[in-house]
């Protein structure tokens, strides 16, 4: 069909092999200018033919206004993710739809191009965004028939998620072929039940994980730390982030979780302890995972942490290898008092930044 010097091809169905669409993508480039619109349904081009179109589309003497290649489901899908972002998701390696409330129809839609095996998204960013229970089921049921290529998975800030939303990620998480690196779930009202859940799931499967954000779930309580220590003793879990900022910890609980860094703290770069009231006596527990030779912490943020006395940090820094390791260490809004004197000469000619 010819339409102002412009034309539409379809070859749906024609059993075009990653060879063809080369030879396809090889012609259609002599000649860039008029096709504007290329019905590819039914054939699977493969990751090279994938690769070759996405090229096509990022070509500036290139007019392709519309291109399909999916099934129905998947490709309406692709054209809401497109109205959202404003690219083709397909071409895309991170696709972030924070702070969108998406609801039903909007997750049903994603989740049909999550599941299309052309989706090869590394990162998915769906902070913010109402998912329900009900809706993380459709989401998770979406990743786990296509679960290779995620690594990040970003679900924080939503509240709603419930012990069935819950049950149904950490399902996707037992998954061997889910080799998920980043898990963000800071502010999801996380209780000490749905902890059990989350971290019984990644003992199944724990080796991938490097980076875990539970940050602002004050529900946790002392069955969901201990849960969360079990996870970190774990010699096949090599955890390299933590954040547990505004998990309203105690000095106790401090107590539980530096029992468990200290039995496998080789592994832990970051850990994220603010607005919790840890207090001196948890300070003094952290001293003793600072104090094992094992340990290459890097960054330790503790502020807002009613921390009134220093003393043994600086000693553990000054009798230890932690210094070696320790580029930032964050301790605003404490009311340290004289003691931060010695902490500071420290540091001093050391590279880490100490922020007071």
């Amino acid at each position: 069909m010819r339409k102002n010097n412009m034309f539409s091809n379809r070859l749906s169905d024609c059993s075009i092999t990653e060879e063809g669409y080369k030879a396809l993508s090889s012609a259609l480039r002599s000649n860039p200018s008029h096709l504007i619109e290329l019905d590819l349904t039914g054939n699977d081009p493969g990751e090279s033919g994938v690769k070759q179109l996405s090229d096509l589309l990022q070509d500036p003497n290139y007019q392709l206004k519309t291109l399909r290649f999916l099934g129905p489901a998947a490709d309406e899908g692709c054209q809401y993710v497109t109205g959202i972002v404003g690219k083709n998701p397909l071409l895309l390696r991170e696709l972030d739809l924070s702070g969108h409330k998406l609801g039903d129809t909007g997750v049903n839609q994603i989740s049909a191009l999550l599941q299309d095996k052309h989706c090869t998204l590394n990162t998915l960013n769906l902070c913010g965004c109402s998912i329900t229970e009900k809706q993380c089921l459709i989401l998770t049921s979406a990743l786990k028939s296509n679960p290779s290529h995620l690594r990040k998975l970003n679900l924080s800030g939503n509240e709603l998620l419930g012990d069935s939303g819950v049950k149904h990620l950490s399902d996707l998480l037992m998954n061997t072929q889910f080799k998920l690196e980043k898990l963000h779930l800071c502010g999801c009202s996380i209780t000490e039940k749905q902890c059990l859940i989350l971290t019984s799931a990644l003992k199944s499967n724990p080796s991938h994980l490097r980076e875990l954000d539970l940050s602002c779930n004050e529900l946790l309580g002392d069955s969901g730390v201990k849960h969360l220590s079990d996870l970190l003793m774990n010699t096949q879990f090599k955890l390299e982030k933590l954040d547990l900022c505004g998990c309203r910890f105690t000095e106790k609980q401090c107590l539980i979780l530096t029992s468990a860094l200290k039995s496998n703290p080789s592994h832990l770069r970051e850990l994220n302890l603010g607005w919790n009231q840890i207090k001196n006596t948890g300070l003094n527990h952290l001293c003793d995972v600072l104090k094992d030779s094992r340990c290459k912490l890097e960054r330790l943020s503790l502020y807002y942490c009613d921390i009134t006395d220093v003393s043994s940090l600086t000693q553990s820094l000054t009798n230890t290898k932690a210094l070696q390791f320790l580029k930032e260490l964050d301790l605003r809004y404490n009311k340290i008092g004289d003691s931060k004197q010695k902490l500071i000469d420290v540091l001093r000619d050391s590279n880490c930044k100490l922020s007071l």
